[in-house]
């Protein structure tokens, strides 16, 4: 089948397991009106539009391009997360896809990673079952590492960090995964722990 917009809305709606006429009553309009959209012979305005992407849980970019994102990070992966910080309030949010991200008035683009040397590394030793990580990274209002992230293939979890604290991280995670971390100044850094 053909990517357009009526196409996706059908095969959106299909997925919500709704009918024409429950959609239509969800977003007020007429069945006749959804039917006029899922065949292609017109879209719906940008209110409804908007209302439309919400009850389809989906943006209303993908809508209007008539197709999903295809990614392959979307298969479970979770190394492959996406990491955005807000520069104004320092919020943390995360994406498997590709996705369109704001946060106080803002879009975000997805920090980018990069491997750590192995004089930025964070020192990650596997003590009882779980990882112990610290590190001498300067901790100061100014340059700071404001998260730190543990990854493998099915799990994330974030770990805040503030100034002026010391890291010293107790994760209670299998052998293998990925640590993540943001410095203030330096950018998103990564390195793949393992047990020896």
């Amino acid at each position: 089948m053909e990517n357009t917009t009526g196409s996706l809305i059908r095969k959106l709606r299909l997925e919500a397991k709704l009918t024409q006429k429950q959609l239509a009553g969800m977003l007020m309009v007429s069945d006749k009106a959804v039917s006029k959209w899922e065949n292609d012979k017109g879209i719906p305005d940008i209110v409804i539009l908007s209302r439309l992407s919400d009850v389809l849980h989906t943006d209303m970019q993908m809508l209007l391009n008539g197709k999903m994102n295809e990614n392959e990070s979307e298969n479970g992966n979770m190394k492959k997360m996406n990491f955005y910080v807000c520069p104004d309030c320092g919020n943390i949010i995360t994406s498997t896809s590709e996705a369109g991200v704001m946060c106080c008035g803002k879009k975000l683009a997805p920090l980018e990673m990069k491997k750590a040397a192995d004089d930025e590394k964070l020192t990650a030793e596997y003590e009882s079952g779980e990882w112990y990580i610290t590190t001498d990274h300067p901790m100061t209002k100014e340059h700071y590492i404001s998260f730190v992230a543990y990854l493998n293939d099915c799990t994330s979890a974030i770990y805040k960090q503030y100034p002026e604290w010391q890291i010293n991280l107790h994760l209670p995670f299998p052998q293998t995964g990925r640590l993540v971390w943001y410095c203030t100044k330096c950018g998103l850094f990564y390195q793949d722990i393992r047990r020896k």
